[in-house]
Formats: C-alpha cells, sequence, structure tokens
C-alpha cells in the first residue's frame, strides 16, 4: 500500500501521495496554483516562482511546483504576501517582456492587478531580432520569459538533441544555440516539442508569424 501525507491547504485538509509536491496535492482539490515556468511534462525548473505559496512555520514563500507535501503542513496559496509577491513576479515580467502573445500570463496579470509596467527598468522591454534562419519557426526572444522549457524539451526531459542553450547574463541573458549557430547548423531535428511548450510565442511557426507581419503589414 502506497504511502500518503496529510496537509492542510487553505483551511481544507488534503490527502496526497508521499513524495507528491504542494503543487500536485493542491490540484488533487481543485485548488488552482499559477504557474509559467511549470509544465506536466517536464522537470519543474522552478525559476519563475508564480507558483509560490506560504508555508506556516518556513520563514520564506516557496515554490509550490518543486517542495514536497509533508505531513502537517500548514499551505496559504492565497494570502496577502502570495498574492503581493505574485503582483511584483508579473510587473517584473511585464515591464521587461513583450507579452502580447501569452494570454494565460495576460489573464494573471489582470487577476493581480499587476498593470504598473513602469516600475521596474522604466518599462524599457528587451530588445532583440527575430531570429529567421530555418523553415520552420522563428524565435523573438523579445517575448521570452525564460521559463526554460524549450531547453528542457530539447534535452533530457523530451528530445536529447541538446540544440538549445543559456545565453549571455542579466538583461542580456536569452535563451539561445551552442555558439549562437544558425539553427540548421546545429543539432536540432525541427521536431517542434520547443514550439508546442513556449508559453508566451517566443517560438513561433514560420507561417504563422508571416501571417501574423502580414496583418501588420495591412493595418
Amino acid at each position: 500500500m502506497s504511502k500518503t501525507v496529510t496537509l492542510t491547504i487553505d483551511g481544507q485538509t488534503v490527502t496526497a501521495p508521499q513524495g507528491a509536491t504542494i503543487l500536485d496535492a493542491a490540484a488533487s482539490v481543485g485548488i488552482e496554483i499559477p504557474t509559467i515556468c511549470y509544465h506536466p511534462s517536464l522537470t519543474p525548473p522552478a525559476v519563475c516562482r508564480l507558483c509560490t505559496v506560504e508555508v506556516e512555520k518556513q520563514r520564506g514563500l516557496q515554490p509550490a511546483c518543486v517542495v514536497p507535501a509533508a505531513d502537517e503542513m500548514v499551505v496559504k496559496t492565497d494570502s496577502e504576501r502570495v498574492r503581493t509577491a505574485r503582483k511584483v513576479i508579473l510587473e517584473l515580467l511585464d515591464s521587461t517582456v513583450a507579452l502580447h502573445d501569452a494570454p494565460e500570463i495576460q489573464a494573471q496579470i489582470q487577476k493581480y492587478g499587476a498593470t504598473d509596467t513602469e516600475r521596474f527598468a522604466g518599462g524599457a522591454t528587451r530588445q532583440f531580432d527575430v531570429f529567421v534562419d530555418n523553415p520552420f519557426y522563428i524565435r523573438d526572444y523579445a517575448q521570452c520569459v525564460m521559463c526554460w522549457r524549450c531547453i528542457q524539451v530539447c534535452a533530457d526531459d523530451v528530445q536529447y538533441t541538446y540544440a538549445l542553450t543559456w545565453g549571455k547574463r542579466g538583461i542580456h541573458s536569452h535563451v539561445a544555440t551552442f555558439f549562437d549557430e544558425d539553427m540548421p547548423d546545429t543539432t536540432c531535428v525541427f521536431c517542434g516539442n520547443c514550439v508546442g511548450v513556449c508559453p508566451t510565442g517566443a517560438l513561433k511557426g514560420l507561417v504563422e508569424w508571416q501571417a501574423e507581419q502580414g496583418e501588420k503589414g495591412d493595418s
């Protein structure tokens, strides 16, 4: 018989399998915790922190996507402290990244009132040229929130191709290819998995992108 743990989430008693995360336990009883970097088919990188929750007796807020649920744990997923943290995270993203192709993130921005895009970096969005170096998809890092999903799906989690990696640091950090090679010169097999897991439109099918450019030209 598999072992279970019993904890309290938002005042509700929840029993979950041992090893389940707080995110898993909350989802099992219909409690929604917002995420960006998390994807159910990938290893949680825990980089966006939007799933942050308040755990009693823990000094800092905890990322629900990686912290295991434990017996007698008391979790708050929607406290004032949690809501403030999520608002700040979303304002940081929205002040520097173009999120017009990210409806799920836009919905969270509205939910938490994260509308002050001038708060950080003076509203200066990240500027990158769009990479159009293959006949299948484009890379627009101005829309990238660096959730690392594409890197994970290209590597050990799914494809084992290793065409994508991390590039540069700070405001200039972005997903890149090894040695900044054009995509056809990398180990990419154009499986499309990276496009499929991208939450913001930073990776997009070439035909779709060209159609959008045509619409902009017509307007």
